[in-house]
């Protein structure tokens, strides 16, 4: 739902600056017509809590911030590691400690907060300050756990002059280069925060491809192009191409998908379900009557969508459980069709789980080192003989919690394993209630998902390493020679060496079978045929620093 209205006054006083963009923006939002200045317009029907990176925790936050701020590292479209504000970091001999070499060529945006109200140059300290603000008590940061247990506390964020800053880690952990390319790092000026307090949520000042220009909640955000921004492209030229951004916050997606169709919205994403069938066939493309009127934007999204099996055997639900048994979890990945699930209920939107756990999109992901589940029902029924209930006979009914929007789902699944002999029983309830049984370990079947924090397989595996709690560790899962493997990977600094510790416990995972991996997740995107150069990666970041429109 959109955010509650607020005051206009300030938002009136505020734009007198920018008066001239705000006639563009406001006469291109009423016709849309095509004017000298190209404006990108999107909707987020969840509305925006925050524009303060330390707060970033959901996609609707972190797409703006994205457009407003930079970080150290950033993911490129194959999900490695590049430069942004570091041009480049060495990693010392025992792991522990990281050195990043800024440029020294980026800029804030103009701003009151500092003197003149001329944006000045990014410095180390700027990032350690961002860094140690994240972990500060007082800040509350959602993200404060990226770096808990991780870097040393007492002087792990330091600045070592102006143009060099250092990371130090308690112990080996590759994956903070990942960790430190999310959202929650962007880097961030002291005399913001200062001087707009508790206000600099909605007062953001960044080094990003835009800045901000107004905010009027539930209504409208609005960005312009940053005309001093560092980054340019191949052939030199300063981007972003784009002269500014207008957010709206239409909670209805029916409304949304309205305005796209009038060429109001410039794209939009993920299909509703009342919708889906009109725009796309069962085999996931465009309907005929669409073709000529707008693209289609597929891509990997790293998420995975799984059923989840409670295997603490000192667990009283456990005990009585014929979930207890790996032959009957085995049973179950074997007893259903994903194909047809994926053809059926998601309009092919994904990609059927038939590998691991660790989904594609991921530089190590290899469907052919780690072999998952497909539909094999003599199988099935194979390893319910072997664990004592031949065609299912006296085997308890076994209870599948999901949520509404996941009930055909869960009925999909249940007729199918029926087939076999097994009897699921779903029930639906609230998001809020699964996840509290879920986290309490009071749940023995359940539907879950896990989006990628950061892009590396180590985000997927960790959710079955013994010592992390629930979450992510729903499952309450505990192999010790996983374990052994997970903590080898965590220091590993050769990519190729560690990708393959990755299968090696993905592959123990699926043999083991506390999860029932259902599909890996697809990004989809409704685009306009006006917009080009607009590719977002596996972690559905929106990026536009290089997009077009005509």
């Amino acid at each position: 739902m959109p955010l509650a209205h607020k005051d206009r006054k300030p938002l009136i006083i505020f734009l007198g600056a920018f008066v001239p963009l705000w006639l563009v923006i406001f006469s291109s939002c009423q016709s849309h017509q095509h004017t000298d200045k190209k404006i990108f317009h999107y909707n987020e029907s969840s509305g925006l809590a925050s524009l303060d990176p330390a707060f970033a925790k959901n996609k609707q936050v972190m797409w703006t911030v994205h457009q407003l701020y930079n970080t150290l590292i950033e993911i490129d479209s194959n999900m490695q590691m590049k430069p942004s504000l570091a041009k480049y970091w060495t990693i010392s001999d025992d792991k522990l400690v990281f050195t990043f070499y800024l440029r020294d060529d980026v800029l804030f945006t103009d701003d009151a907060c500092f003197a003149d109200g001329k944006g000045r140059k990014l410095t180390a300290h700027d990032v350690e300050y961002s860094f140690k603000r994240i972990v500060d008590k007082s800040t509350a940061s959602p993200g404060a756990w990226i770096f808990n247990n991780r870097v040393d506390s007492a002087n792990g964020f330091k600045a070592i002059d102006d143009t060099t800053f250092q990371l130090k880690l308690v112990r080996p952990f590759q994956s903070i280069l990942g960790i430190l390319s999310m959202q929650y790092c962007s880097v961030i000026p002291k005399e913001a925060v200062e001087t707009y307090k508790t206000d600099f949520r909605r007062h953001p000042v960044g080094t990003g491809p835009f800045s901000f220009v107004a905010w009027e909640e539930g209504q409208a955000l609005i960005l312009k192009k940053n005309e001093h921004y560092f980054e340019k492209d191949a052939e030199g030229k300063s981007l972003p191409y784009l002269d500014g951004i207008k957010v709206s916050f239409y909670d209805s997606k029916a409304t949304e998908f309205l305005e796209f169709q009038q060429d109001r919205l410039d794209f939009i994403d993920d299909i509703d379900p009342s919708f889906k069938d009109e725009v796309l066939t069962k085999t996931g493309n465009l309907k005929k009557t669409w073709l000529d009127k707008i693209e289609l934007h597929k891509h990997p999204y790293l998420n995975i969508e799984y059923l989840g099996i409670l295997v603490d055997v000192n667990n009283e639900l456990v005990k009585n459980s014929p979930l207890r048994l790996q032959k009957i979890r085995q049973a179950i990945n074997y007893g259903f069709d994903r194909r047809k699930m994926m053809l059926y209920l998601r309009n092919s939107i994904g990609i059927a789980a038939e590998s691991g756990f660790v989904p594609a999109g991921l530089p190590s992901f290899d469907p052919v080192a780690v072999k998952g589940y497909y539909y094999d029902i003599a199988k099935a029924k194979q390893l319910l003989a072997e664990a004592g209930y031949p065609d299912g006979n006296n085997l308890p009914v076994i209870k599948l919690l999901t949520i509404p929007i996941y009930g055909d789902l869960g009925t999909y699944i249940a007729d199918e394993l029926l087939q076999s002999g097994i009897k699921v029983e779903v029930e639906v309830i609230q998001k809020s209630l699964l996840m509290e049984q879920t986290s309490k370990s009071q749940a023995t079947f359940f539907r879950g998902s896990w989006i990628a924090d950061y892009p590396d397989a180590e985000n997927y595996l960790g959710v079955f390493y013994s010592k992390n709690p629930a979450p992510p560790n729903y499952t309450r899962y505990k192999n010790p020679s996983f374990d052994e493997l997970y903590e080898r990977a965590l220091a590993e600094k050769n990519d190729s060496d560690r990708y393959e510790l990755y299968r090696q416990m993905d592959r123990m995972v699926i043999n083991d079978a506390p999860v029932v991996p259902l599909w890996y997740d697809m990004a989809i995107h409704l685009v306009h045929k006006n917009i080009s150069n607009f590719y977002p990666n596996s972690l559905n970041l929106l990026e536009l620093r290089k997009t077009k429109k005509i």
